[in-house]
């Protein structure tokens, strides 16, 4: 059980603010389309795509033992956050 709320908590998180929930709340907003219909297809979306990380993440682990998938991913973010950082800096001068 606490994998399960330590996946859950940490994808929650991940996704508040994200660009997916505001396309999702500006489809949202239009009249036009009923609110059942934007959750059917947002859910939906990512069901999908998380389907398709969570079979990408077994086959990675199957195929590419060789490589320390975790670390690479962790230094990926880190650069990334780093990257934000710098460009924040800069844009600040």
């Amino acid at each position: 059980m606490t994998a399960f709320i330590t996946v859950f908590l940490t994808v929650f998180l991940a996704e508040l603010g994200d660009k997916t929930q505001l396309a999702t709340l500006i489809y949202a907003t239009d009249a036009d389309r009923p609110r059942w219909l934007v959750f059917t297809a947002a859910s939906l979306a990512l069901v999908v795509s998380s389907a398709l990380a969570v079979a990408l993440g077994g086959a990675a682990e199957r195929w590419m033992t060789f490589l320390p998938l975790k670390l690479i991913a962790g230094v990926g973010f880190l650069l990334i956050g780093g990257w934000m950082i710098f460009d924040h800096v800069l844009a600040a001068r």
